[in-house]
């Protein structure tokens, strides 16, 4: 599947779960469309306050896949995961690009837009272009060139996430 169809099967799997997933008392973090030997999967990434376990993945699972057997918004066979953010937490939202501004992170980005990578620290988010500092030097980069976004974090500041929550985007909850 190319970049263009990924990003608009991810686009209406969000439009269609998001208000299930959040009325079942979760965040949907990041839909992600991809794969491996055994042929494409449609990973949900949930969270919320204190934390997502292996039963949180099992209710939103349930809660989604009839409407996922309805709306059928992903052409042919593919396997679904419902998991928590963990360590690589992946980052799709422009509120959450914002709460993130100071934390490092690892970006993959579309074909035919330049560099392929990039690993650095967002320093600065205007509008929908993020600031990341890389190597020494700051580059802009417009989101819609982004691919996927995931944050590249210590242990010690994913181990304060835990303790102290994430961090907040001024007027908005997480």
């Amino acid at each position: 599947m190319d970049h263009v169809a990924r990003r608009t099967v991810q686009d209406r799997v969000r439009e269609l779960l998001e208000p299930t997933v959040t009325e079942a008392g979760y965040d949907l973090i990041a839909v992600e469309m991809t794969g491996d030997q055994s042929g494409p999967i449609l990973r949900l990434t949930i969270d919320r306050v204190g934390g997502v376990d292996v039963s949180d993945c099992a209710r939103v699972t349930r809660s989604v896949s009839p409407e996922l057997d309805v709306a059928d918004p992903v052409p042919g066979a593919y396997r679904l995961e419902v998991s928590s953010p963990g360590i690589e937490r992946p980052v799709e939202r422009l509120s959450d690009f914002r709460r993130f501004v100071g934390y490092g992170f690892k970006l993959r980005m579309i074909p035919g837009t330049g560099r392929k990578r990039y690993t650095g620290r967002l320093v600065a988010m205007q509008g929908d272009l993020l600031t990341l500092h890389v190597d020494g030097a700051d580059h802009s980069i417009p989101l819609a060139d982004i691919d996927r976004a995931h944050l590249d974090l210590t242990t010690e500041e994913f181990l304060r996430f835990g303790e102290e929550g994430l961090p907040e985007v001024e007027g908005e909850q997480p």
